[in-house]
Order: C-alpha cells, then sequence, then structure tokens
C-alpha cells in the first residue's frame, strides 16, 4: 500500500496517510500535490490526477511540538530496512535484545529487525549469552525521520531535493539514509 507524506502549509513533514486519504484531501481543496510518483495516476468517472506521493496542506495546522518518534513493531522493520540485525537475511519479526522477561522493553535502542530463524535461536537470551552479535547498532530515529522511512521509498524513488537535505543522511547523524534525487 502506498503511503503519502503530508507537509503543513509550511513545509514541515506532519504525517503519512493512505493514498486514498491524500486524494480525499486534494479534493476536497486541502491538500496540493508537492510530488507525484512518476508515471502514476488516479483515474475515475470525473477525476484525473497524478498518484500524490507528497501533499502540502493549503492552510497551516498548529501540532503541539514531538520530541521523539513512537515506537512500532513496523517501525522498527522499516527503520532497519526489513534486513535481520543478526544474519543480514530478510526481517519479519522484531527481536529485543534485553527480552522483555528481562526488563527489556520496546524502544528503539532495545529492538531489532529479526528473521524468524534468528528470533528462535536467541529465545530468550541476550545476544551475548547466546552468541550472537549484532551487525547494526538500533538508533532512535527522529520524528521526521520516521515519517520520511514510514514512506517505505523503493530503489529509483526520490524525495524532492527540497525536502530531501532537511532530512539527516548516514550513521554519523541518525542512520537514515534517503535516496538522492537523480
Amino acid at each position: 500500500m502506498r503511503r503519502t507524506l503530508v507537509l503543513n502549509a509550511g513545509f514541515e513533514p506532519l504525517s503519512t496517510v493512505s493514498l486514498r486519504r491524500a486524494v480525499v484531501l486534494v479534493m476536497r481543496g486541502k491538500a496540493v500535490v508537492e510530488q507525484s510518483h512518476p508515471g502514476l495516476r488516479v483515474r475515475a468517472a470525473q477525476v484525473d490526477l497524478p498518484v500524490p506521493q507528497v501533499i502540502r496542506l493549503r492552510r497551516f495546522v498548529r501540532v503541539p511540538f514531538r520530541q521523539r518518534a513512537p515506537w512500532s513493531r513496523r517501525g522498527v522493520l522499516v527503520r532497519d530496512g526489513y534486513r535481520c540485525a543478526y544474519c543480514g537475511r530478510r526481517a519479519t519479526t522484531v527481536d529485543h535484545i534485553v527480552p522483555r522477561s528481562h526488563g527489556g522493553g520496546d524502544t528503539w535502542l532495545n529492538t531489532v529487525a529479526a528473521c524468524a530463524q534468528d528470533n528462535h535461536r536467541k529465545a530468550d537470551r541476550t545476544p551475548a549469552q547466546a552468541g550472537m552479535r549484532l551487525l547494526v547498532q538500533p538508533f532512535e530515529p527522529t520524528p521526521a525521520d520516521a515519517l520520511v522511512l514510514a514512506l517505505e521509498l523503493r530503489d529509483g524513488e526520490a524525495l524532492p531535493e527540497w525536502l530531501s537535505p532537511a532530512v539527516p543522511a548516514g550513521p554519523a547523524t541518525s542512520g537514515v539514509s534517503v535516496p538522492s534525487a537523480a
């Protein structure tokens, strides 16, 4: 399912919404399409518009400041690129580095994406106790990084150039890399 990034009137990232919700916002005149998926269109009896990748609200919406991105299983899988932190294969589960039964919680720094085999092999132990090592270190994405990650851009898809520099890239800053527009 395609997700669409919603920007405030001042171009600040607000959230991601479903394609259907994005089309409704555009059709009702509440938002404008800033970036669309190349070559894809939404067509109906009286509608023909590009499939929105980024939309901007026409009116400014005041949102309370959020310092932290909310944790979610899907967020961990997306953050880690659906790659197992132990072997690098496709990940379908989330593993707690310090197991919940040992006091570990559902936090960005205590969870990593894992394949089912490694998650089962590690079981109720820490990676050191199980003789396993992490290939990547978990990090906590910023709220803006989490929104960009939620878009799950495929190879070849890129955010507009005017939005990309606002998102830090590389492990030195936050670990999120955004494909450059070419």
